[in-house]
């Protein structure tokens, strides 16, 4: 007969967190309790249960192979819990409500993202929008953001992935560095221009070698890890600039150069599998979805 294994539910939430973060300090910033007191629910849930689930090491807590077992189910859990404060508030008429925490890179996030918002709020009011814009594959498994938009596909357990669309990247001048250097008609004349770039070394997303798509310039004159640093540099008339359309089309002033010359990158959303059901993700997801298609001719223009 198998052993009767009573535990406390609400301990799972304390394994969860630890297991996300790795730290007992971080798991109790994130749950605002003192770090003693995660502590101390991770111990009693591994007595009750009568398995070492974490490893204690240099580098935070690991989880042992009954842990990561575990993790499966806890996560369901979380999800099932979710799902019940969903439907009340559904069937109570509370809709869609709360945050919304969606990480992707800084232009596509500042300077297209964002301006859907404003759209998106007006249709959720109750909705509130965190934006995250960094070059890192935040995990999602670890709660760091609840929706990822990406130029690459990401890769992760129960990741619910779709490509939304595509954007063209293509060469960028202000028309006051034209007049100065002239238009380039041909390779050989672009290589007489100066350009700006990502620091090769510090390019931790390979989706943005876009100018190497098309050239290798001879000369660069500026480098920045910023997309947005380069669409400054060119919009003063420094240079050329490789900008998806979505950045050169804030700024009038930046005249195509050599069009032919373009690459393409796909537009990537990424879920948690146990968010799916909640109604203000569906609310973000759905919107986002819908939007981007419908910018089709915009993020890829002729």
């Amino acid at each position: 007969m198998a052993k009767d294994i009573r535990y406390n539910w609400s301990d799972i939430v304390y394994f969860l967190e630890v297991a996300r973060q790795k730290s007992l300090v971080r798991a109790a910033e994130k749950l605002r309790v003192d770090h003693t007191t995660v502590s101390r629910r991770i111990r009693e849930l591994e007595k009750s249960l009568n398995t070492s689930l974490f490893s204690r090491t240099k580098s935070g807590f690991q989880l042992t192979e009954t842990g990561t077992q575990l993790l499966q189910y806890a996560e369901g859990m979380e999800g099932h819990a979710n799902a019940i404060t969903e439907m009340i508030a559904g069937v109570e008429g509370a809709g869609a409500g709360g945050a919304v925490r969606i990480a992707s890179m800084e232009g596509i996030g500042s300077l297209y993202l964002t301006k859907l918002f404003g759209a998106f709020h007006a249709q959720f009011p109750e909705v509130q929008i965190e934006l995250i814009t960094d070059y890192r594959m935040l995990d999602l498994s670890r709660r760091e953001a609840d929706i990822f938009i990406s130029f690459f596909k990401p890769v992760g357990k129960r990741l619910s992935i779709s490509k939304l669309g595509e954007f063209k990247v293509s060469l960028f001048a202000s028309g006051d560095y034209l007049k100065r250097c002239g238009m380039p008609s041909s390779v050989a004349e672009l290589e007489k221009h100066e350009f700006v770039d990502f620091i090769d070394e510090l390019v931790h997303v390979q989706e943005n070698r876009w100018l190497s798509d098309i050239l290798r310039p001879h000369s660069t004159k500026f480098r920045s890890t910023s997309l947005l640093a380069q669409y400054m540099w060119a919009s003063e008339g420094e240079g050329l600039a490789m900008l998806p359309s979505f950045v050169a089309a804030n700024n009038a002033d930046l005249v195509p150069v050599m069009p032919e010359l373009c690459t393409v990158r796909d537009i990537w959303m990424s879920v948690h599998e146990d968010l799916l059901h909640i109604a203000r993700i569906k609310a973000v997801t759905g919107f986002l979805e819908k939007n981007i298609a419908r910018d089709r001719d915009f993020l890829m223009p002729g």
